[in-house]
């Protein structure tokens, strides 16, 4: 188990994370998501030691994180999301190298090795040079390394960047497979894979937790309020800015960073889209596209964390 007790860290007279608590309990598997600049980073690089708190704490098992004893350490297993290895060794050399360093004895580590080798996908580089391994296969070696030890708690960060379709789907079932005795935060911007693995997500924007629930009880939070995708022809100046202003509308965001497709989020209750087809008409605009869904676990995210820096309508921001 894992606990974080108001935890809160700054810099100078920036405040990155501000009085975070959560617990996270064995056999759980938990998303954190949250936009750049919110505090993830942050919170991850002090749950795992490599950042100490400038107040609050951070305890495995009960025992203080950043207390003298290096062997609590020793039960958490980290996967950075940018992997630092030893370009000149070789996969299994490195491997073992992290496994002395973890303090497992030389019998452990040969009977280690194959397992975590097979499990990521490792085995037929086995004695390869990590300089000449693609991104996936090194990000696969770190995620080898964070688990060789067998840690009782493991803190993964973006595990899946770099890998191929083929890839992801092994490296998820791996992943739901350590999750099943042992506690593992997840954090990733691939939000159906949150809803896939995860049985509860913390939502962090500002340095706070925002929202926290499973994905069904966050989407549950948005029913009640319709997201309108709307698709033009062709590209059009100032679109995001006219559907924003359209009564309803409370936020506007590019669809998979298409800027003819829109996801306009609505208030609770509102439906807009007779009001969208006559700005459209007005404006010259062609529609291809024009319909009401409930609001994803995208849809929710997006509505929690952005916001206009000057305070004003929060909804209105289109994000790029």
């Amino acid at each position: 188990m894992i606990e974080a007790f108001e935890l809160t860290r700054r810099f100078g007279e920036f405040t990155a994370v501000d009085g975070v608590s959560f617990t996270i309990p064995d056999g759980e598997i938990v998303g954190l998501l949250g936009p750049n600049g919110a505090g993830k980073t942050t919170i991850i690089r002090m749950i795992t030691g490599f950042l100490p708190p400038t107040s609050g704490r951070v305890t495995l098992g009960g025992r203080d994180l950043f207390g003298d004893d290096v062997s609590v350490r020793r039960q958490l297993g980290y996967l950075p999301e940018n992997v630092a290895l030893y370009p000149e060794m070789r996969v299994e050399e490195y491997l073992a190298w992290r496994g002395r360093l973890a303090g497992m004895e030389r019998a452990a580590i040969r009977r280690r090795l194959p397992e975590v080798l097979d499990g990521c996908l490792l085995g037929g580089v086995r004695r390869q040079v990590i300089g000449t391994l693609s991104k996936g296969y090194r990000q696969r070696v770190g995620l080898a390394g964070a688990i060789l030890h067998e840690p009782r708690v493991l803190v993964l960060d973006e595990p899946t960047v770099g890998l191929d379709p083929r890839q992801i789907v092994a490296i998820r079932e791996l992943i739901r497979e350590l999750g099943r005795d042992r506690t593992l935060l997840l954090s990733t911007h691939i939000l159906p894979e949150v809803d896939l693995l995860c049985r509860r997500v913390m939502i962090v924007d500002r340095g706070r937790i925002v929202a926290e629930g499973s994905p069904a009880e966050l989407r549950e939070r948005g029913q009640g309020s319709v997201a309108i995708r709307v698709e033009l022809e062709s590209e059009v100046a100032g679109a995001a800015a006219a559907l924003a202003s359209v009564p309803g509308v409370e936020q506007v965001r590019a669809e998979d960073g298409d800027p003819r497709r829109f996801v306009l989020a609505c208030a609770r209750g509102a439906d807009p889209r007779a009001e969208v087809f006559r700005l459209a008409a007005a404006s010259g605009w062609t529609l291809v596209g024009l319909a009401a869904s409930r609001a994803s676990l995208e849809d929710v995210f997006v509505r929690l964390t952005t916001r206009d820096e000057e305070g004003g309508n929060a909804a209105a921001r289109e994000v790029a």
